[in-house]
């Protein structure tokens, strides 16, 4: 880290200020203080998001280019805006290498249609790994049934960890495409991304990030990485639902074809010919959720005002104290235990099912999620059926670990 990032990464957060600008912490549920700890599902809005889609709608509204009227324009502005932000927020090169998209699912589901479909004949290999959200499965599942490709799993190991001399063994003459999570959903998992783009690269083969875990958490950049694609949600990221992004590297997005067809995607239409737009707006049919574009780039100049990696640094100590805290409670066992972890700790509690563990702890004012997380092969690799997740964000306070604390307690006492 340069300077600038070292001083951000020691900048002590003023969570208490933080907090005063998400109005949806303030409030008690079952008549007890709020505490979110569901944020690798969604997390809350602050309020520059909120107002900032609030302002679109009440004096911007208007869809965007190609219309000549004063709000038609400003609309285009913000929207084109919007797009500049994402890539500055994902240190990409060009604003043309941003799709926005719906979120984390679409982006993957238009890389597999319009970049690597084309490229498939059967008996080609797709290559992720065993700790894939359901939005990184079953997309290319979809894709082998159609082409007659072959979608290999690199394992995991006992800890929650890829097995990276199996991830380079599993590469062959035959692979088209890797798609792995930058940081799991279910365990917490942050993974050698960087290291498995160069052993892909070596063979010629191109990788896909799945960064909704990743996004909200510190620092990600693209250049960096060398990654093909990278997609995220904004959601996940403070901001609204419904919108997120694909980055693609800008030989791969002129090269590939529409997935949707339809109105600002193209250049001409004629009976007999259609000519498509340049990307990003190729992959970009009908209007576009423009509201939501905008809310995200405030979500993303939020985050970049506090400094990624003094968030990071925060959500890792909350991440090391609930840890140890929550394996304090006597029946308690860990699901994954990386070596790097990021945002969300995984756990089971002996003969107590986890949707029990939610409900009770819901009953004391603790949101948490419970279930496989659309994850299941995660839980099958790990022998349950579902785990306890509580997920960690900047608003997050050590005293909201005691009250988890303080609720798995009351679930040991209702079960005896």
């Amino acid at each position: 880290m340069g300077e600038t990032a070292t001083a951000a990464a020691t900048r002590t957060l003023d969570v208490a200020r933080i907090r005063a600008e998400f109005p949806a912490l303030h409030q008690e549920s079952h008549g007890k203080p709020l505490v979110y700890l569901d944020n690798a599902a969604t997390t809350q809005k602050p309020r520059r998001v909120i107002d900032a889609v609030t302002r679109f709608y009440e004096r911007d509204c208007a869809n965007v280019h190609r219309g000549v009227h004063q709000l038609s324009q400003r609309a285009t502005i913000a929207y084109e805006s919007a797009r500049t932000t994402v890539k500055r927020h994902l240190g990409a090169a060009d604003s043309r290498e941003i799709v926005f998209t719906r979120g984390t699912t679409e982006a993957i589901n238009l890389v597999a249609s319009s970049f690597v479909r084309p490229r498939l004949a059967p008996g080609d290999e797709i290559l992720i790994t065993g700790m894939e959200h359901h939005s990184n499965i079953v997309p290319w599942q979809l894709l082998c049934e159609a082409t007659g490709a072959v979608l290999k799993i690199v394992p995991i190991t006992d800890a929650g960890e890829i097995e990276l001399e199996r991830f380079a063994e599993l590469l062959s003459e035959r692979t088209r495409m890797v798609g792995v999570v930058h940081v799991s959903n279910a365990l917490g998992t942050v993974n050698p991304v960087r290291e498995m783009v160069e052993i892909a690269h070596d063979r010629g083969v191109p990788v896909l990030v799945d960064g909704a875990q990743a996004v909200p958490h510190g620092r990600v950049d693209v250049g960096e990485l060398d990654c093909d694609f990278y997609v995220f949600s904004g959601h996940k990221t403070y901001g609204p639902t419904g919108i997120g992004a694909l980055y693609g590297k800008r030989e791969h997005l002129l090269g590939m074809v529409p997935w949707q067809g339809g109105g600002d995607m193209i250049l001409s239409v004629t009976w007999e010919k259609t000519r498509y737009a340049e990307p990003p707006h190729r992959f970009e049919a009908g209007t576009p959720n423009i509201a939501g574009a905008i809310g995200l780039a405030a979500a993303l100049d939020y985050l970049d005002g506090l400094g990624p990696e003094a968030v990071a640094a925060h959500e890792a100590a909350l991440l090391e104290a609930a840890t140890e805290a929550v394996l304090s409670v006597p029946g308690v066992r860990l699901i994954g235990a990386a070596r790097h972890r990021a945002g969300a700790l995984s756990f089971v509690m002996d003969g107590i099912h986890p949707h029990d563990i939610g409900t009770i702890l819901d009953t004391e004012g603790v949101a948490i999620r419970a279930g496989h997380h659309c994850a299941q092969p995660v839980m099958q690799r790990f022998g349950v059926s579902a785990t306890v997740r509580a997920s960690f964000a900047v608003y997050n306070t050590h005293e909201e670990i005691g009250r988890l604390v303080e609720g798995l307690y009351a679930v040991k006492e209702v079960f005896g």
